[in-house]
Parts: C-alpha cells; sequence; structure tokens
C-alpha cells in the first residue's frame, strides 16, 4: 500500500500552503519527518495523498533577533537550537529541551516546528515554548497570522494547524533581559530515548530575593499541553526560600492532575515527580537569573 501518492517540494510559503489547499485536507507538511513517516510506516497514520515537503523553504530557516525578540524558525533543527548563541543565551530552558530529543542522528533531522506540530502533550520542546510564553507564526490561505502556542493545541495530536491547512513558520521568544533565567528538566525510562514520563519547564524573574513573574510548563498533564496556573499565583511576588519552594511543591501536587500511563507511569508516580521536577528545574532558573550568561 502506498504511503502517500503525491511529493511537493515547496520553495515558498505561499506555494506550502497552496498545495495544502488543493489537497483539501488530505496533506500533510513535513519537514524532517521524524515523527511523521514512522507513523506512515508502522500505520498509526493513515495514507495521505500529498506530503508537502518545508524543509526548503528559507523563511522556516531562520534563527535571529526581529523586532525587539528573538525568532525561531519552525523548521530549524534541534541539533542547530542547542549549539546556537542566541538559544543558548536567551532561551536556555529551550536548549536544554531541545538537547533530550530523540538521539543524535534524530536531532539532526527533527525541527522545533515538527516537535510542536505533532500535538503532543508532553512534547519536550513544547513545553519548552510554553514556559516562554512563545507565540507563533502560521501561515495558510488567509495569509500570515500571529497565534499565543497553547491556543494550537485542539486536543491529543489535533491542532488548529490540521483544521486550517496552516503550516507553522516560527515562534517569537521574548529577549531576556537581567533578572531573567529559564530551566527544563524531565524523567524518563532508562532505556534509549524513551518519551518522558515528565517534563517540566520554568521562566522566571527575579528582583533581588523576590519572584517578581514566573510561568510554570509541566507536560503530560492532559490531552493538551498544561502550565502550573496555580503555583504561579502563588509564587508571585514572594521572596525564594527552602520554604517558599516546599510550600509550591505542596500546591503544584494538589492542583496538577495526571494519569496512568500502563507504558510509562502510574498517576501517582507522577504526582510524586512533579515536585521533585519543580525543585530542580525552579532552583536552576532562579540561579541563572542572577546573571546575564549563555549556558
Amino acid at each position: 500500500m502506498k504511503l502517500w501518492s503525491k511529493y511537493v517540494m515547496a520553495a515558498t510559503i505561499d506555494e506550502a500552503v497552496q498545495a495544502l489547499a488543493q489537497a483539501g485536507g488530505k496533506a500533510k507538511p513535513v519537514a524532517g519527518g521524524t515523527d511523521l513517516l514512522l507513523e506512515l510506516q508502522q500505520g498509526r497514520q493513515a495514507p495521505v495523498h500529498t506530503l508537502v515537503d518545508v524543509s526548503a523553504i528559507p523563511d522556516l530557516q531562520r534563527l535571529e533577533v526581529c523586532g525587539g525578540q528573538l525568532f525561531v524558525g519552525a523548521g530549524v533543527p534541534v541539533a542547530r537550537i542547542v549549539q546556537h548563541p542566541l538559544m543558548r543565551l536567551h532561551a536556555p530552558a529551550v536548549v536544554e529541551a531541545c538537547g533530550l530529543i530523540g538521539g543524535p542522528q534524530v536531532r539532526n533531522t527533527a525541527t522545533l516546528g515538527g516537535n510542536v506540530a505533532h500535538a503532543l502533550p508532553a512534547a519536550d520542546g513544547m513545553i519548552s515554548l510554553a514556559a516562554m510564553d512563545a507565540v507563533a507564526e502560521v501561515a495558510g490561505a488567509n495569509g500570515l497570522r500571529l497565534v499565543p502556542l497553547l491556543e494550537l493545541f485542539r486536543g491529543l495530536g489535533k491542532s488548529v494547524l490540521t483544521e486550517n491547512h496552516e503550516i507553522l513558520v516560527g515562534f517569537y521568544l521574548p529577549l531576556r533581559t537581567a533578572g531573567h533565567g529559564s530551566a527544563f528538566s524531565r524523567v524518563m525510562r532508562p532505556t534509549g530515548v524513551a518519551l518522558p514520563i515528565l517534563n517540566l519547564a520554568v521562566w522566571l524573574q527575579r528582583s533581588g530575593e523576590i519572584i517578581e513573574c514566573v510561568r510554570i510548563a509541566v507536560g503530560p498533564a492532559g490531552p493538551t499541553p498544561q502550565r502550573a496556573l496555580a503555583v504561579e499565583e502563588f509564587l508571585y511576588g514572594k521572596p525564594y526560600t527552602t520554604e517558599t519552594a516546599a510550600q509550591a511543591v505542596e500546591v503544584i501536587r494538589s492542583t496538577m492532575k495526571f494519569r496512568t500511563s500502563p507504558r510509562r507511569a502510574t498517576a501517582e508516580y507522577r504526582q510524586h515527580l512533579v515536585g521533585v521536577l519543580l525543585l530542580e528545574v525552579l532552583e536552576k532558573a532562579w540561579q541563572r537569573a542572577s546573571k546575564l550568561e549563555a549556558i
């Protein structure tokens, strides 16, 4: 059985959007293909009429400071993100997350856009972007538009991109300034390149010993990526102390809901892990916020 009938190598955003529209919902964009092609081969994704290759579109390969923000193209391989000096200075959490995606061969091919477009609630790159409050730029028949990252998702493996026949162009991230720090970590089964049992990312702003602002993203804590809003609210304006961190652990364990996965972990184990990860990642982000330097 053929896995696809037509393969389009798009040279521009307009060509990609046109090819998706012409296929009338029977097309999929592909860049690195490390998820999509494997799912097609294994039968977890139904055959498609058209694959639209977006890997050669220059706009999707940009990684630069643009308009007072950091722009990361959706087609940038995660291996490039891990090594790029702009990313290592302004988005340490994203660098750490991308460094844990697959193995070296996968990272040379996989893209940050693919990690997000796949719409899995524990995708490492996506969780780090959520903590960074990233805004996605998407392209469709009506042109370009900006979408807050978490508004892209409709459910497990479902996004507005599929609904609207759109492609991800890239992501806008805030530039790091004095007092800002971010970090990411995860726990996974100690075999190969397994999916995370749990991952967590933190971005924060400190003023002296006070947490002025904080964002915390956790996955998987539902069918879509989640922010730990109750913990964020608890930490706003508080001094960063051992007692404050311990109280934050109690808040996150009492407010985040997890499910049991027969292949990875029980809900109870994840409930324990989320506190462990919060302490680790919060401390790392706090220390990074004390000095403006690349990791």
